[in-house]
């Protein structure tokens, strides 16, 4: 199975880059699902039906969530009637929505977890704990396993990458919007990258417009952060090839594409 995976999605600049370049990833890559965090997709913070409803038209497959999920009070009112909109899993037993979903495709089935760390982020049940328990049943359906972990701290995602390897078949990090350049297999076939990075504004902080952080940064006043509604684009992206009997990842690739990293056919 081939998986393609796209990084936060950044209000309407991230969608728009999404919709141009999506068709291009897909003659290129071939994927056979398609898995998007959408956390960030209504001007920075959560995502909304119509949202939610036209990524799915651009051909995502599956929108993975974090800490932003409930920005958006509507989520509340469509989460539970949808299989592909997922939050964390580790979030309150109490919360609506679900944070593992399966999908079949071409025949072959990829199980897809989001989870939520806990450095410097707000407390939620143990994602390790939680992990476990759900590539367990995960295993039940299909050898592919993919999981979302949306977290702040570089160590903590690392430790995640190393308590998945060789149970999951490809763990990618989101949530700190700059993508790391230490993509790779482990060694029990896992695939893995600390943060996948963004999908949207280019030329601003983390797709905030930069004159608001610069002035929180400059003065410690506070600010709202905004995102921008037109300027360069970056769409950030990790694909990776399944081996669909064992599933064992046996090849991975970032991506990343802007005007200084034009996209290569």
């Amino acid at each position: 199975m081939k998986i393609l995976f796209i990084g936060d999605i950044v209000g309407s600049m991230g969608r728009d880059a999404l919709e141009s370049y999506l068709p291009r990833l897909k003659r290129k890559y071939s994927p056979d699902v398609v898995i998007a965090n959408g956390e960030n997709a209504a001007a920075g913070r959560g995502i909304t039906k119509s949202i939610f409803q036209s990524l799915l038209h651009m051909g995502v497959d599956v929108v993975t969530m974090g800490n932003h999920t409930w920005d958006q009070k509507e989520i509340m009112d469509f989460i539970d009637d949808t299989d592909y909109l997922i939050r964390p899993a580790n979030f309150s037993e109490d919360a609506p929505g679900k944070g593992m979903t399966s999908i079949t495709k071409n025949g072959v089935t990829v199980s897809v977890i989001n989870l939520h760390g806990r450095t410097f982020l707000p407390p939620h049940d143990d994602p390790f704990k939680k992990a476990t328990e759900l590539v367990e049943e995960a295993k039940k359906v299909s050898p592919i396993i993919f999981v979302d972990f949306h977290a702040e701290a570089t160590s903590e995602k690392i430790a995640f990458g190393w308590h998945l390897d060789g149970k999951a078949s490809v763990v990618v990090g989101t949530h700190t919007h700059v993508q790391t350049a230490d993509s790779r297999i482990l060694p029990g076939g896992t695939a893995y990258i600390t943060d996948v990075g963004m999908t949207g504004p280019y030329d601003e902080v983390l797709g905030m417009t930069k004159e608001n952080v610069l002035y929180r940064f400059q003065t410690n006043m506070p600010t709202r952060f905004e995102v921008p509604k037109s300027g360069r684009t970056v769409i950030s992206g990790f694909f990776v090839e399944v081996d669909d009997l064992t599933g064992k990842a046996v090849h991975q690739e970032r991506v990343y594409i802007n005007e200084d990293y034009p996209f290569q056919a």
